[in-house]
């Protein structure tokens, strides 16, 4: 390497992440040694992460927050524990606490902010902290120690007070969170989401108090310590922690002293390329900096800064580069639960228009803030679940590539013109990574270069993901998209596979998703990959236990939470069992008479059922009390679980037949009804050779032969049709059924999330035979465990449609209005197609699926 024949000076003052990232940056690009740099740090420690500064109260160490160390190689003069005192910029020097003076070229400002602390009475006294860096966390943990009321409050109930009040919980203190504004998080968040964050905060044992002002903190005697804060509204708090988190303000004094131009808010006033506007030689970055291209204000988030500390490296290079822009976008888990906010998610744009989806009961609130004509996405709010984050974040300013309102549905996507999904839907300008402002079409190179087969390798690569962390989950996504092979873990909340978690719950009897991902996984509240996985598994596990009941109903995926499919116009479908399509005249006249007096379009099903279509939300119970009484039950047309066995007519009829087809198909159906999996399951039974029924197109068929039954298993139609594969031949009828309770089962226990069996099967190590060696002859030894899953799941069942009858809690779930429960949905219409109800022509209406049951209805 060469050097430059004369080294230029750079002085940077502060060492927190911006200050790091700027001279990594730096020293990184500079091949050609132009610079010598000298970093004056304040703190004795190296930088670290102060983004997961409240980790250390989960147990992480200030190593595993240590920033990477920057390079070692003569350029770098790191002073740790001497800051900056005095600037002199007619001599272009600093000087140190330590009395010493460093001389440069250029200067760089990074110091940063201080917490703002509100001039009230008692503020200062002891037992008040702020928190701003790890010896503030400190502080708070000896104090929290050290209490006697076991009480601690935290003033300021934005992203810091959070996660300040988050702090006070873990270390066992009963956290109280004041704030000015009416609802929480009121920069980041508007009324709908700061009211759900509000609750969930609140069912986590922290106590909110918005729209009060604290007019005093209580001292003891004679000015001693806190014992406690004295609201506006003459509310009294004892304490002995007090926190202060109101907000921050720019550490400008250097700046200010030497005669710098400020911002109006304060901060060093700088150009589009975080220069001075007053000295060519001082730049300031991060919260320091009132850059002219977020219209002179500081900017208190690490993406901004970052991208000024890229913006000065590159100008101290000789580039051009410009700071035009803020992405104040965030995404944060704030006491275990999702916020996410991006571009104008208050909507301020003149002639904006919102889409809001708020579900109450799932605990989720998702917003987007999107362009007067509806094409341009501006901005959003998601809170309780921020997995759509990764994916809306970058279409912000971008044409929306579908109906807003399918965008925030719980199974909805981005899909492109192309019919792509998800991230493949996102052109390759999209910038995934905001924090090092990285394109997906940058992670794709490297993807492609074969050396970024996994998302810590494609992190190293292009730093996407090392910054705030948000983007990771759609690392993982465009790797996938890319063809590239993942790990099986099921999600970025559980490093185990379904089937490893099955193991799990089996062998430690857990009964719930949170106890679950406490015990076995990351944290956080699940996405949904795994709450729907863990709640077929919980199901599959336990029969007796209604699907909706407590934190269940939370886990369901759109048509399960409402125990019938969702059609394209927000109506639901009625497909009641008819157990090998055998059914009496008088349930047939029952059937026709509920399609008749609700209105329903029928349609005998390929299963040899009949669906009932069209049927309103709030209409389902009254339906299913006519059927149940009846003697129906549900078919479980909605649910990854058993669907049908199909049949012919069987010996009984039929002058071909060998077997009674009919009774076999009738006796499986009752017997695995109910039976959930990783994906549905359909079958079929033939009674003789030509094969009406089509069993070996089901995931398994039974076709009867002269001397018992065939068994054929991993069939399957859809996308890509299959025939099933013949697994035991000539079985009587005890050993038939008990091999498929073994089959079934252990497919449930061993395949991953929506896999059907003939993928799986494909998955097994040996296939078919190691499969036929498992079940038929019993090699692993586990037949008898097997068979006991089974008894259980049969002698545990229980129609769930009559569970939701005859718990007044469930039925409240199904009404389209929350204030008027028989109120139709007026926007649902019909037209008329052959004699039949169908939806009205025109465009889908975007399906808000999850919180259809619960809009507020006008007048």
């Amino acid at each position: 390497m060469t050097t430059h024949p004369q080294q230029s000076r750079l002085v940077v003052v502060g060492h927190g992440m911006v200050g790091h990232r700027l001279v990594g940056s730096l020293l990184e690009r500079d091949g050609d040694r132009r610079w010598r740099v000298t970093v004056l740090a304040e703190e004795e420690r190296p930088a670290y992460d102060r983004v997961a500064l409240s980790s250390r109260f989960d147990g992480a160490g200030e190593e595993e927050l240590r920033l990477p160390p920057l390079p070692d190689d003569g350029r770098l003069d790191l002073r740790l524990g001497e800051p900056a005192t005095e600037i002199d910029r007619a001599a272009r020097t600093v000087t140190a606490a330590s009395g010493a003076r460093y001389g440069y070229d250029a200067l760089v400002l990074a110091t940063g902010s201080r917490a703002f602390v509100p001039p009230l009475p008692g503020s200062d006294a002891p037992g008040c902290h702020v928190y701003r860096t790890l010896d503030d966390l400190d502080g708070i943990r000896r104090a929290a120690e050290a209490s006697t009321t076991g009480r601690g409050v935290v003033i300021g109930g934005g992203l810091l007070g959070l996660e300040a009040a988050n702090a006070l919980r873990l270390l066992g203190l009963e956290p109280h969170v004041v704030e000015l504004a009416p609802h929480l998080m009121a920069v980041q968040l508007d009324e709908g989401g700061g009211a759900l964050l509000g609750r969930m905060v609140g069912d986590l044992g922290v106590a909110v108090h918005c729209g009060t002002a604290t007019s005093r903190v209580v001292t003891g005697p004679d000015g001693g310590a806190a014992t406690g804060v004295e609201l506006a509204d003459g509310t009294r708090i004892d304490a002995d922690v007090v926190v202060f988190a109101a907000g921050v303000r720019p550490r400008d004094e250097l700046a200010r002293e030497s005669g710098l131009a400020l911002g109006e808010r304060g901060g060093v006033a700088v150009d589009l390329g975080c220069r001075s506007v007053t000295d060519p030689a001082v730049w300031a970055v991060g919260e320091v900096a009132a850059p002219e291209g977020a219209g002179g204000r500081p900017l208190g988030l690490v993406a901004p800064g970052y991208a000024m500390a890229e913006t000065v490296a590159d100008r101290l290079l000789g580039g051009e580069a410009a700071f035009d822009g803020a992405d104040t976008s965030t995404k944060l888990k704030l006491l275990g639960v999702d916020v996410a906010s991006f571009g104008d998610a208050l909507g301020r744009t003149p002639g904006a228009l919102e889409v809001v989806l708020n579900d109450p009961v799932a605990a989720t609130y998702g917003k987007l803030v999107v362009s007067d004509d509806a094409r341009t996405l501006l901005g959003g709010i998601l809170v309780g679940d921020a997995t759509r984050y990764p994916l809306l974040r970058p279409l912000v300013g971008g044409e929306l590539p579908a109906d807003p309102g399918a965008l925030l549905a719980p199974e909805g996507g981005a899909p492109g013109a192309d019919g792509a999904t998800g991230i493949g839907a996102l052109p390759d300008a999209a910038q995934i990574c905001s924090c090092h402002a990285v394109t997906k079409g940058a992670l794709r190179e490297a993807i492609g270069s074969g050396e970024c087969a996994d998302v810590a390798r494609l992190k190293s690569c292009t730093k996407a993901g090392t910054g705030c962390g948000s983007c990771v989950p759609a690392l993982k996504q465009l790797l996938e998209a890319e063809g590239v092979e993942q790990s099986r873990a099921l999600c970025e909340h559980f490093d185990h596979s379904r089937a490893e978690l099955y193991e799990i719950v089996a062998a430690t009897g857990i009964t719930t998703f949170s106890a679950l991902l406490a015990a076995h996984g990351r944290g956080g509240r699940g996405c949904d990959v795994c709450k729907p996985a863990v709640a077929s598994i919980l199901a599959s596990r336990d029969s007796a236990t209604h699907i909706l009941d407590g934190e269940h109903g939370g886990l369901q995926d759109t048509n399960d939470r409402h125990l019938a499919n969702m059609q394209r116009n927000g109506t639901y479908s009625v497909v009641p069992r008819v157990p090998g399509g055998e059914i009496t005249p008088d349930r047939l006249i029952l059937l026709g008479e509920v399609a008749r007096d609700f209105g329903l379009y029928t349609k005998i099903t390929g299963g040899q059922r009949i669906d009932l279509l069209g049927a309103r939300l709030e209409q389902l119970p009254a339906i299913w009390r006519r059927l149940t009484d009846a003697g129906f039950e549900s078919g479980h047309a909605y649910g990854k679980a058993v669907r049908t066995v199909k049949s012919c007519v069987g010996s009984t009829w039929c002058r071909y037949g060998v077997q009674d087809s009919v009774g076999l198909a009738v006796e499986l159906e009752l017997r695995y009804r109910g039976l959930r999996g990783p994906h549905k399951i359909k079958a079929g039974v033939s009674g003789c050779a030509r094969e009406c029924a089509e069993a070996r197109s089901k995931d398994f068929g039974i076709i009867a032969t002269e001397q018992g039954w065939n068994l054929y298993v991993g069939g399957n139609g859809g996308f890509t049709p299959r025939h099933a594969e013949l697994l035991a031949a000539d079985l009587d009828r005890e050993t038939l059924v008990r091999t498929v309770d073994r089959f079934l089962m252990f497919y449930i226990r061993t395949a991953d999330r929506l896999q059907r069996t003939a993928a799986w099967i494909e998955t097994l190590d040996g296939g078919l035979d190691h499969l036929r060696a498992v079940i038929v002859d019993d090699s692993l030894g586990i037949g008898a465990e097997l068979d006991a899953a089974m008894a259980r799941h049969v002698a545990d069942y229980r129609d769930e449609w009559r569970g939701v009858l005859e718990d007044p809690e469930k039925l409240a779930r199904f009404r389209s209005f929350v204030n008027a429960p028989g109120t139709p949905d007026p926007a649902i219409e019909f037209a008329v197609e052959r004699e039949q109800p169908v939806p009205a022509p025109g465009p889908v209406p975007v399906l808000l699926t999850a919180p259809l049951d619960r809009k507020v209805a006008t007048v």
